[in-house]
């Protein structure tokens, strides 16, 4: 395998990681309120757990808690419907469920070198 293949390339993610910082820096809400207002558009849209797996752990290095998460899905679950909002639910808990089992192995990995 050459240098440039083993290299990991990630152009859609570097691509969403560009428009996600356009967004931000074309938004005037504070890093709070910005990523909460995405949980919800996320919530609406009946985002997959990956979604929400990226947009979580911004949110949470950005100070939100999984209180203010709640109150999100309870505020948009009359607009977007209850239907939404319980598949919201499920897929944040399969996005937790996925970023801890990636933390398990990366602990093993750690472990064993």
């Amino acid at each position: 395998m050459t240098e440039q293949t083993s290299e990991l390339r990630t152009p859609v993610l570097d691509l969403m990681a560009l428009m996600t910082a356009a967004s931000a820096e074309a938004s005037s809400l504070d890093d709070e309120t910005f990523l909460l207002v995405r949980i919800a558009a996320l919530a609406a849209v009946d985002a997959p757990a990956v979604s929400y797996l990226l947009n979580l752990e911004a949110a949470a290095e950005s100070g939100v808690d999984p209180e203010q998460v709640r109150g999100v899905l309870a505020a948009v679950a009359p607009i977007i419907g209850t239907a939404k909002v319980a598949s919201a639910t499920g897929n944040i808990a399969r996005a937790l469920a996925t970023a801890i089992e990636v933390a398990e192995l990366e602990a093993e990995v750690e472990a064993t070198a």
